[in-house]
């Protein structure tokens, strides 16, 4: 079964123009770690749904473990040849977060488990074997080929400048 949930064709009403990047963003839908969801929406319109997780528990304020904490985060940097500790290949950086504890959650990304270049294999934090996969230290973590389809599909229509997240 794939990830890929839904995909829509973003088609403007005839004389009306299609909602632009600037009114575009991401919304994680949080369900449990390994099974929630990443949305793209180009005005209030979802065109886009692929299966994602995030953490190994629901703590969200629990660095390292935890899933990300509701709220909105803006998007920074995005990568193809990410080449960070624990993390490789495409990447989008997260600004950090203030949990409702103090905590502040820092090093967050959407990403998935690649090599620098994009490929599969080498160790294990960089080859994708199935569901389990979808746990991460508390980024948004998607499947190899998800992330590169939300990749070309944000390069053609424009990249969003935030991240929504909010339970399912």
């Amino acid at each position: 079964m794939s990830t890929v949930l839904a995909t829509t064709a973003l088609l403007a009403p005839a004389g009306q123009a299609a909602p632009s990047a600037a009114s575009s963003y991401l919304q994680f839908t949080k369900s449990s770690p390994s099974h929630s969801r990443l949305t793209v929406f180009r005005g209030h319109r979802p065109v886009a749904e692929f299966r994602a997780g995030s953490g190994v528990n629901d703590k969200e304020c629990e660095r390292g473990r935890g899933w990300l904490p509701d709220g909105t985060y803006r998007l920074g940097s995005h990568h193809t040849a990410y080449d960070g500790n624990l993390i490789k290949g495409y990447a989008i950086e997260l600004g950090n977060k203030a949990c409702h504890d103090g905590t502040t959650r820092t090093e967050l990304f959407i990403h998935s488990e690649m090599t620098r270049a994009g490929g599969r294999g080498g160790p294990e934090n960089q080859r994708w074997d199935g569901a389990s996969d979808y746990n991460s230290h508390g980024c948004v973590k998607l499947r190899p080929q998800d992330i590169k389809k939300l990749f070309r599909s944000l390069d053609r229509n424009g990249w969003p400048t935030t991240l929504k997240v909010v339970h399912g």
